[in-house]
């Protein structure tokens, strides 16, 4: 039973990494100006990948800004324009909390929709850096990349194409519909990145079951990368980090059982509540 459980999982990983391959491109996985060298070998550095006395170092391009406090985005795992602005906030490395809002979801979607009327739209971000608050995901994506980047919208994001491509990676996969829940009131911490199927499966479950989390983003050359290995004493993610309770998860499947265990409720809702 196991077994069958493990290959479903892997086959769908193999999916989302099929579908995130040939629609988006990677988008989301390295940091905003990327670069690739090698170093002489230094245990106290990251690094993935050692060939006898040298390490492979991987760095990004700082943006003109460095965020103080998280910026708030409320949005959901089934929305390709949602899907642009988590890419976005990968690229660049940024800390973020979000509040999932999915589909007929009791918190965060009918908080949204009660401040800004039924026609609200997803995703909505707030900056508590600067006090902007913005709708629509271009206009997002051109904020972000003004105040925390060089100005300049990757490619990937830009274009037509990418909503469609965006909409067509998420054939596969979950976070769309809300599941019963009660989730906490303070936000988790986990430790992610857009393009990762492992990362992807934890903010799922996190979605559906609208549990607020706080996402220190680690693509390819983000110093937060170092910052984990320091930390923590290695680089894995995703890492979930629960201040409601004290616990500190690695592994995703330990995640997935803690997150549904914890602030799943498996007790069908009052239909006419």
């Amino acid at each position: 039973m196991i077994g069958a459980r493990q290959n479903n999982v892997v086959a769908s990983l193999s999916h989302q990494f099929y579908f995130k391959a040939v629609f988006r491109l990677g988008s989301g996985v390295f940091a905003n100006g990327y670069e690739v060298d090698s170093t002489g070998k230094r245990e106290s550095e990251y690094t993935g990948l050692v060939v006898g006395n040298y390490q492979l170092r991987e760095t990004s391009r700082k943006g003109r800004t460095t965020q103080t406090e998280p910026l708030v985005l409320y949005e959901f795992e089934q929305c390709p324009f949602c899907r642009k602005v988590r890419e976005a906030v990968s690229i660049l490395g940024l800390t973020v909390t979000y509040k999932p809002c999915p589909q007929d979801g009791f918190t965060f979607r009918y908080e949204i929709k009660t401040l800004f009327g039924p026609n609200a739209t997803f995703p909505y971000l707030q900056d508590p850096n600067t006090g902007i608050q913005l709708f629509e995901s271009d206009v997002i994506l051109d904020y972000l990349f003004r105040t925390y980047g060089n100005g300049q919208i990757p490619w990937t994001l830009t274009g037509a194409w990418v909503p469609v491509t965006a909409g067509l990676s998420l054939i596969v996969g979950g976070g769309g519909s809300r599941k019963n829940a009660d989730p906490p009131t303070q936000p988790l911490e986990l430790w992610s990145y857009e393009g990762s199927p492992f990362c992807k499966l934890v903010r799922e479950k996190l979605c559906e079951l609208e549990v607020p989390h706080t996402q220190i983003s680690c693509p390819r050359g983000s110093p937060n990368r170092q910052r984990m290995f320091k930390e923590k004493g290695r680089f894995q993610v995703p890492y979930l980090e629960d201040q409601n309770t004290g616990v500190k998860l690695w592994e995703w499947d330990a995640i997935l059982e803690y997150l549904q265990k914890m602030y799943g409720v498996e007790d069908s809702p009052i239909k006419y509540l």
